[in-house]
This record gives structure tokens, C-alpha cells and sequence, in this order.
């Protein structure tokens, strides 16, 4: 259980989310083959959309108000720069497909791309809460995709993980 609960923590950090706590999960099921992947997979999938809605409704309100403040305003203010360059990146790039690629911009594991940093860019798009979190969704899904596939390749190739 404690493993369980230890790869939930790591898929809810910015930037590591589910493109690090994967691999922790396949090396865990390495190490102890009774270690379910199935239920890793979807703890890991909580763990990563448990904060999308609180960034949604919060983050760039909470961003904005501790921008001017003395030790955390550097911070912030970089926090708010990189929502509002990935957003309007996001928006030239997709014009009228913004929504797919958004689930792109998520699904893709690339650093700095994933849910923390999606729904912050949609926020700063508003492109409304339902259709957000939605594209967040299948971009989580896409990412577990992908890094599962890397995982099990070179996890499989080691390990000799099935």
C-alpha cells in the first residue's frame, strides 16, 4: 500500500507528474512482480488530475496576487510568464483546434508540457472548465500511453518485464 500512496504523491508534483511516477511504478513492479501496474495506472491517473481543477479555478488568481509579493514574487511572477507563454503559444499554434491541442500539449511528455501546465494555459485561455478538464483527461491518458510504452520497452529490455 505504502508504494501505492508513494507513486500518487509523486504523479501530483509539477513537472515530474505521471512522466516520472510511471517508471517509479515499472521499477517497483521490477523489484516486486506482485506489484499491480494495472491499479499504479490508475492511481497515478488521480494523482496527476486530482490538482486540475484547483489550478483551474485558483491558480492564476492566486499567481496574480502574490506576484508583487517580497520572497515569493519571483517565483510567481515566472509562474504566471509561463502560463501566459504557453497559452498563447498553444493559441497561435491551434487557432480553431485548440482543444486538440491542448490534449497534445498535455499527452506529449516533453518537460514542461502535462497538467499542471495545460490547465494553467487553458485557464489563462479561458477556454471554459468542462472542455479543459476534458482535454486534460485525454492528454493524461495519451501521456500514460507513451510513457508506458517507453517504460516497457526499456524497463522489459532490463528486467525483462511482460
Amino acid at each position: 500500500m505504502k508504494n501505492y500512496f508513494y507513486i500518487f504523491l509523486i504523479a501530483m508534483v509539477p513537472l515530474i507528474e505521471l512522466r516520472g511516477a510511471l517508471p517509479v511504478a515499472y521499477g517497483i513492479h521490477a523489484a516486486n512482480p506482485d506489484f499491480n501496474l494495472l491499479w499504479s495506472y490508475v492511481i497515478i491517473a488521480i494523482g496527476n488530475m486530482l490538482p486540475v481543477p484547483f489550478i483551474y479555478l485558483f491558480a492564476r488568481k492566486v499567481l496574480e496576487w502574490g506576484k508583487g509579493k517580497k520572497y515569493i514574487g519571483g517565483f510567481f511572477t515566472w509562474c504566471l510568464q509561463k502560463g501566459e507563454k504557453g497559452g498563447k503559444k498553444l493559441q497561435a499554434k491551434a487557432g480553431k483546434g485548440l482543444y486538440w491541442a491542448l490534449v497534445l500539449f498535455v499527452g506529449i511528455p516533453l518537460p514542461g508540457t502535462g497538467a499542471w501546465t495545460g490547465t494553467l494555459a487553458a485557464s489563462f485561455l479561458d477556454m471554459g472548465f468542462k472542455k479543459s478538464v476534458i482535454a486534460v483527461v485525454g492528454g493524461v491518458v495519451l501521456a500514460s500511453v507513451i510513457v508506458g510504452v517507453v517504460c516497457t520497452l526499456g524497463f522489459g529490455a532490463i528486467f525483462g518485464i511482460n
